[in-house]
């Protein structure tokens, strides 16, 4: 049998999917991209935002229709099984076969076949599941993604995470830093570490920067990316121990969600305001040029235009390099949903929406045409017909015009198989040099 499978969401469903394809590929399956030529259909989904409900709904409809009535089986994974499970089991329009929740892939194989009499599902939350025994079956030719923990323990007032993937639990640290050996035999050259709240994790006495420094260590490894954190778990010693080791990516995601204390306390974000800007002093001072972005939710029930202007100020104090930003909208199952209405009219949460993002426009515009002039190592990402994409060490994008140098052999370079590779291919670290800048990307030519 064939698979289509398809990702929506975060890092950690796209590191799911690798553990779906490499369970499935022991399984005696295979995949193919084509929508249409699928035996089965599987969407591994979101269910932190409402739109992402939408699209998959849309996906599933659409592709029913290109397929003009070959019959399929089709699977919903992820948050969304385990948050929506009644409703997809009984929606008649969808017709979904079956649904597996997060911790639940090892019965895909079982599941699928299942499918073909009847709906199989299977959403049960795991208090030790981490698939530490599974090997991810990886496309990405530059990064590797390693989960290094699974669940949250946070129950943020908003947030579905703990009801679709559980409590939290911690990877033996042998685990995983054989993995990243084991990735860089294989030819990686960057790792990024994975968790829901990844600085909580810890392991029998050993902690996140335990585990950074042990990390770092791996000979071969140039780059450590990790996301994403929670502001109360940034300890001095993990600011110290980012700033003592270059490897470490030069970029920290730092959710906000609000600016406001009170509509923190009622999120149950345990941070004020003036606690996060010092936790920022602290990161920049330590770790001067280090890039910051931000999640944000606008429109959280009962938010004032006071309260926002509480939010606008943090913005324009830390002056991010990018934010995530969102409106509110209820999640099944949360505290918010349950206990606060919904009363932020969505014309005024859409005033609020549009007012960052033009500020963080222009904060964004500002941070990177500072970089104009300078030279900076970038991971090659992708090599397209006419451009290269890559990454700083800030997690910065740079769009740089195809050069004919790059195709030919060179030594100023490391590939991830230097032994029968030119240069300018996915994971090949090369010096650039910033020429223009816009809010989202950086511009530049090869040293």
């Amino acid at each position: 049998m064939k698979i289509f499978l398809r990702t929506y969401g975060c890092q950690m469903n796209e590191y799911d999917t690798e553990l779906i394809r490499s369970i499935l590929l022991k399984g005696g399956y295979a995949f193919t991209d084509s929508e249409v030529e699928a035996d089965v259909i599987l969407l591994n989904t979101c269910s932190v935002r409402e739109k992402a409900n939408r699209t998959v709904f849309g996906l599933v409809h659409r592709i029913r229709h290109d397929r003009q009535g070959r019959p399929a089986i089709y699977g919903i994974l992820g948050c969304m099984a385990t948050n929506l499970k009644e409703e997809l089991l009984n929606d008649t329009h969808l017709d979904i076969d079956l649904i597996a929740g997060p911790d639940s892939y090892r019965q895909l194989p079982e599941l699928i076949r299942m499918a073909g009499e009847s709906k199989s599902f299977d959403v049960t939350l795991s208090e030790t599941e981490t698939y530490a025994d599974v090997t991810p079956n990886r496309e990405s030719a530059a990064n590797a993604w390693i989960a290094i923990m699974r669940g949250c323990n946070n129950f943020c007032s908003y947030c579905v995470v703990p009801y679709t993937r559980g409590r939290e639990r911690s990877r033996d640290p042998d685990g995983i830093l054989n993995e990243a050996r084991t990735l860089v035999d294989e030819g990686f050259r960057q790792v990024t570490l994975l968790g829901q709240n990844v600085n909580s994790y810890h392991f029998n006495g050993v902690t996140f920067p335990d585990l950074l420094e042990q990390i770092c260590a791996i000979d071969g490894l140039r780059r450590v990316w990790w996301t994403s954190p929670h502001p109360k778990d940034v300890a001095d010693r993990l600011i110290e121990v980012i700033a003592d080791n270059p490897r470490i990516c030069r970029h920290i995601h730092l959710p906000l969600q609000s600016g406001s204390d009170e509509i923190l306390a009622q999120m149950n974000r345990p941070y004020t305001q003036a606690h996060y800007l010092n936790l920022v002093d602290k990161i920049r001072t330590r770790c001067p040029g280090i890039a910051i972005t931000t999640d944000i939710i606008v429109g959280f029930p009962g938010e004032t235009d006071a309260q926002f202007q509480e939010t606008v100020k943090v913005f324009e104090t830390v002056g991010y390099d990018a934010a995530f930003i969102f409106k509110y909208s209820p999640r099944k199952q949360t505290r918010a949903a349950r206990d606060y209405p919904d009363d932020v009219p969505d014309e005024v949460k859409t005033q609020r929406i549009v007012a960052l993002n033009e500020l963080q426009q222009t904060w964004a515009l500002r941070r990177n045409e500072g970089l104009i002039g300078t030279t900076q190592e970038i991971m090659i990402e992708a090599v397209r017909e006419d451009v290269i994409e890559g990454r700083t060490i800030q997690n910065k994008r740079v769009i740089l015009d195809k050069n004919p140098e790059l195709q030919s052999p060179c030594t100023s370079y490391i590939s991830n198989s230097p032994e029968n590779r030119g240069a300018g291919e996915p994971g090949d670290f090369r010096s650039v040099e910033i020429t223009h800048a816009t809010p989202h990307l950086l511009k530049g030519h090869l040293m």
